[in-house]
């Protein structure tokens, strides 16, 4: 197995080309690809990142298996380095986030063929939290016991399996608020919860309020947790990620609101693929939900419990709320 580390250097200059018309299609020819003998497959970390080089490397070396081929994995800086690596063909396939999954579609000309199915579902919420329960609970703190005993707290609803829930709380948020999200290009720690808002209780998520960035959907539940900021969001339930580092995390921090049902992250191949060695890259990730080590590097890497095929329209739902951002990426 081999691992890029470069691509995010090298997708931010891509950037700066195309941005200032310094593209050239010279060498991109417009040949439709089969499969090639080593394929890079492109990630953004959503935990530790030394682990996630790591659990990357295994899921790689299972898909090559299915596909005959070695699969390099490289991990880029965030969703808007992935997506100029693969527009710059410097990545053949990407997992990106809902939001970041489109602007793939749309910048990169990628195909995105599945997406992840986690607790039986393909779609999940952002989580509202808060470490001060007595300005943004209406109603009483409950708590939920998981399949291990840890205890998680929730109000104003918001245990609830599908959002919206808790609408009423997030109009409580005064501007100049502090929260803590998770990076700009993330649908559940920014696009969603950002537009929620703004429906919500009309503020501007760019001026009206301060935003910091924790780089990762953990670490937003720390700045809540270590009082950085009285609100934070992050996809549902992020909390029993930090429960090593902070053992109380679960109930310090209680789930106040959630955000309207979002598609899950998932799949895009290069759209200079042909038809049948997109397949075939469909095909063995596909395969790799039907046998037990394929399926435990899927959940090792992103929590993966299932593959299904992307529905189009939810994805389409995802570029809209996008769009609120202009070409923010």
């Amino acid at each position: 197995m081999k691992r890029s580390a470069g691509i995010a250097v090298a997708a931010a200059a891509a950037l700066a080309l195309t941005a200032c018309g310094g593209g050239t299609d010279e060498g991109s020819g417009s040949e439709e690809r089969d499969v090639p003998e080593t394929l890079t497959l492109g990630l953004v970390p959503s935990q530790d990142q030394d682990q996630l080089v790591e659990d990357a490397e295994v899921l790689g070396d299972l898909l090559g298996e299915e596909l005959g081929v070695e699969v390099e994995t490289s991990v880029s800086t965030d969703y808007a380095a992935l997506v100029v690596a693969m527009q710059t063909e410097q990545a053949d396939i990407g997992m990106f986030g809902p939001v970041a999954l489109v602007q793939a579609v749309d910048q990169a000309d990628a195909e995105a063929v599945l997406q992840a199915v986690r607790y039986g579902s393909s779609t999940y919420h952002t989580q509202w939290m808060t470490n001060d329960p007595d300005t943004y609970c209406l109603d009483e703190v409950v708590t939920e016991t998981d399949d291990d005993g840890t205890e998680f707290a929730f109000c104003n609803g918001a245990e609830a399996v599908e959002g919206p829930t808790g609408e009423d709380a997030l109009a409580l948020i005064e501007q100049g608020t502090t929260i803590s999200f998770v990076e700009e290009g993330s649908a559940s720690g920014y696009y969603y919860p950002a537009t929620q808002l703004a429906e919500v209780q009309g503020i501007d998520p760019l001026t009206d309020i301060t935003s910091i960035f924790a780089g990762g959907h953990p670490n937003s539940v720390l700045n809540v947790v270590r009082g950085d900021a009285p609100i934070g969001v992050s996809f549902n339930d992020a909390r029993a990620e930090v429960l090593e580092e902070e053992p109380d995390a679960g109930t310090e921090v209680v789930v106040f609101a959630s955000s309207p049902e979002i598609p899950n992250d998932g799949v895009a191949v290069a759209g200079s693929f042909s038809d049948e060695a997109t397949q075939r890259i469909t095909d063995a990730f596909v395969a790799l939900t039907e046998s037990e080590e394929g399926l435990a590097a899927l959940d090792a890497v992103y929590g993966i419990e299932g593959l299904e095929p992307a529905d189009l329209d939810a994805l389409d739902a995802a570029r809209q709320v996008a769009a609120n951002f202009g070409d923010a990426e």
